[in-house]
């Protein structure tokens, strides 16, 4: 029974760790969210606002989804507009 009950102990101090880390992280992505490009822009306006990108990776897939690295974020393309932009770490 006591070995039990230190079991549960352990899986319950465990849990709420990975619950903490887990919230820091979105917490991370949200306050950096205003500073990657946003949903729906396209390539001209990603470029114009942030740059050039350090790689461009073509397009693959249907519909085509391409990719453009840069330092602190990728963006994800379908076609010509913004589908996604996330942080690197």
């Amino acid at each position: 029974m006591r070995k039990l009950c230190l079991l549960l102990a352990l899986f319950a101090v465990g849990s709420a760790t990975a619950d903490t880390l887990l919230l820091e992280g979105i917490a991370a992505n949200a306050m950096s969210a205003s500073e990657r490009p946003q949903r729906g822009m396209s390539k001209a306006n990603v470029e114009t606002r942030f740059g050039m990108p350090t790689a461009r990776i073509s397009a693959v897939g249907t519909p085509p989804i391409s990719r453009w690295e840069y330092p602190a974020f990728v963006v994800y393309f379908e076609y010509d507009h913004v589908v996604h932009a996330a942080v690197r770490r």
